[in-house]
């Protein structure tokens, strides 16, 4: 059982800053995290806060223009923080409010920090422009970028007293990242290209006839796209449908958060598959009115109670 500590340590009026530093990055940067994470009460809305600000660093230098050896630098030195956060050698008037706010967040909660370096060699495989043959290459990359948030986010959240199968928990957490990312992908793919990145399963692009990769508005010439994009789609559903399994063994608003921010890109993942190339058009987004409504629904527990009836069933 993984549980989360309630009574989290004496947050300073530095601490409290660095924390309002990184809500404010969440806020501008993640809008459909921020959503989400809106739902928790607020030492848990801090750390996931936390959490986020030191992962957009990660990214920020994976995507941002610097060269490919410059980038590996600043990650490596990203890591060196991260083992000093660790190690327990950030001091509450550190000049870095992301160091001090994760630091606080290491100490208030039990998230597994490993987590983060994995986050990071995501990020330099994307700095290396490593591409991917088959699904089981792509997971590999998709449990570090957003598997390992999930498990993170799980030491934020912890499990409730006496969930059963509760040590299922981080399984289904990384699960549910898997399918959050892949849902990214699908939903970025124009964009990627452009930048000169392919995460798409080679296999699966010569399958639909794709290989020539999206560098428009159109699909390749005599390809399938629309073939490429549902059979991702029903990946990526099966995804969400174990990693789903998560949310019984959460506490109500906890589940709530986790729902709300799944049910954002399974809404999403809904309009690619109604239309597969509006992917190569543009971003594909919801309105605020509808991710309220999926708000809405993850605090009133529809989503957990159904993912709890389904297994009830299947097992009588």
């Amino acid at each position: 059982m993984i549980r989360s500590v309630e009574s989290s340590p004496h947050a300073s009026a530095p601490v409290l800053a660095a924390y309002s530093y990184c809500e404010t990055v969440t806020g501008q940067q993640a809008r459909n995290f921020a959503y989400g994470i809106r739902l928790l009460p607020t030492p848990k809305r801090r750390a996931m806060s936390a959490l986020y600000a030191f992962s957009r660093r990660v990214d920020d230098i994976g995507d941002g223009a610097l060269d490919d050896d410059v980038k590996a630098a600043r990650l490596e030195d990203t890591r060196a923080l991260l083992t000093r956060v660790r190690a327990g050698e950030v001091d509450e008037d550190d000049t870095d409010p992301v160091a001090v706010a994760l630091a606080h967040t290491a100490r208030a909660f039990p998230v597994p920090l490993g987590g983060l370096d994995e986050l990071i060699d995501g990020v330099l495989m994307d700095v290396r422009g490593e591409t991917y043959e088959t699904w089981d290459d792509l997971k590999t990359y998709c449990r570090c970028v957003a598997g390992a948030i999930g498990r993170l986010s799980l030491g934020v959240f912890g499990t409730e007293p006496g969930a059963r199968g509760a040590e299922r928990a981080p399984e289904y957490a990384d699960t549910l990242g898997l399918a959050l990312q892949l849902t990214n992908i699908l939903r970025d793919v124009r964009e990627d290209a452009e930048g000169g990145r392919t995460y798409l399963p080679a296999d699966d692009l010569a399958k639909f006839g794709c290989s020539a990769g999206f560098d428009g508005p159109k699909p390749p010439e005599g390809s399938d796209f629309a073939g490429l994009v549902h059979f991702e789609v029903r990946r990526a559903r099966t995804l969400f449908a174990e990693g789903y399994r998560l949310l019984p063994l959460l506490d109500r608003r906890s589940g709530a958060c986790v729902a709300a921010m799944a049910g954002i890109y399974r809404r999403l993942l809904d309009r690619i598959e109604r239309d597969p190339e509006a992917v190569l058009r543009g971003r594909v987004s919801l309105p605020g009115r509808e991710k309220a409504f999926v708000a809405v629904r993850g605090l009133s527990g529809l989503d957990a109670r159904h993912v709890s009836r389904r297994a009830v069933r299947r097992h009588t």
